[in-house]
C-alpha cells in the first residue's frame, strides 16, 4: 500500500513552518512512520507530532482523533493502490496475462509498506463505524475494478468472465489474508506471487462461474 512519500522521507521532513496542507501531510506521514516502527495501536498521538516535527495543537486543529488520522491515511493509500492497479493492466492482454498484472502492481503496493496493509487488514475491523465504513467502501471499490477488467471483449472471447461479485470478494479475502499471515510471519510478500497468481486464475476461470 502506498502513500505519497516514502518511510526514508518521511524522516527528513523539515521542521521549517508549512501551510496548512503540509502540516496535514506531515501528520500522515507521522503516523505511517510510527505504524512502521511499533504498529497502530503502540502508537500515540505524541509519535505523530513527534515525527511530524509539530505540536499536538496542531494535530488536533486537523484530526479528531488518532482514528480519524488513521482513516484519512488509509484512504488516500487505497485510493493510491486502485490507481496503480488500474494503470498496470493492459485490457487488450490476454485475460491470464492481465491477471498477472493486477497481482505483480498489487503485491508492489504492498511490498512498498508492507506494515500500513497489515495494520488495515487487522486493525481496521476493531476500530468504529468510519473505520468499517471505509472497510466496507474500499471492498466495493475493489470488486467494481476486478469486475470492469473482467467484463471485457477479451475475457467473453476466452470464455471468462463476467465475474461475480461473490468471487472477487473471495478473491480479495484470499489475498488479503495471505498478506497479513505473510507480514506477520516475517515473510516478503512478493515470494507469494505466483501462487497469487494461478490461484487467481483457477478463481476467475470458466470453473469459478460455471
Amino acid at each position: 500500500m502506498t502513500t505519497v512519500r516514502s518511510l526514508h522521507d518521511r524522516e527528513a521532513v523539515p521542521a521549517a513552518a508549512d501551510d496548512t496542507g503540509g502540516f496535514r501531510q506531515r501528520l500522515l506521514d507521522g503516523l505511517a512512520a510510527s505504524i512502521a516502527e511499533k504498529g497502530y495501536r503502540g502508537t500515540t498521538v505524541a509519535d505523530i507530532v513527534r515525527r511530524a516535527r509539530t505540536s499536538r495543537r496542531t494535530f488536533y486543529e486537523h484530526f479528531a482523533s488518532k482514528e480519524e488520522c488513521f482513516i484519512v491515511l488509509l484512504t488516500a493509500a487505497n485510493a493510491e493502490m486502485i490507481r496503480r492497479v488500474s494503470a498496470a493492466v493492459d485490457q487488450t492482454a490476454p485475460w491470464t496475462t492481465q491477471v498477472r498484472q493486477a497481482i505483480e502492481a498489487w503485491i508492489a503496493c504492498v511490498e512498498s509498506e508492507p506494515a500500513i496493509m497489515l495494520s488495515w487488514i487487522r486493525d481496521v475491523p476493531s476500530l468504529g463505524d468510519a473505520a468499517r465504513r471505509l472497510q466496507r467502501e474500499v471492498m466495493e471499490a475493489f470488486v467494481s475494478v476486478i469486475q470492469t477488467f473482467c467484463d471485457t471483449e477479451e475475457w467473453r472471447a476466452a470464455g471468462v468472465g463476467p465475474v461475480s461479485r461473490q468471487v472477487v470478494i473471495m478473491l480479495l479475502g484470499g489475498l488479503r489474508e495471505l498478506t497479513a499471515t505473510t507480514v506477520e510471519d516475517g515473510g516478503r510478500v512478493g515470494d507469494f506471487t505466483e501462487v497469487a497468481v494461478q490461484s487467481s486464475i483457477a478463481l476467475l476461470g470458466p470453473r469459478a462461474e460455471a
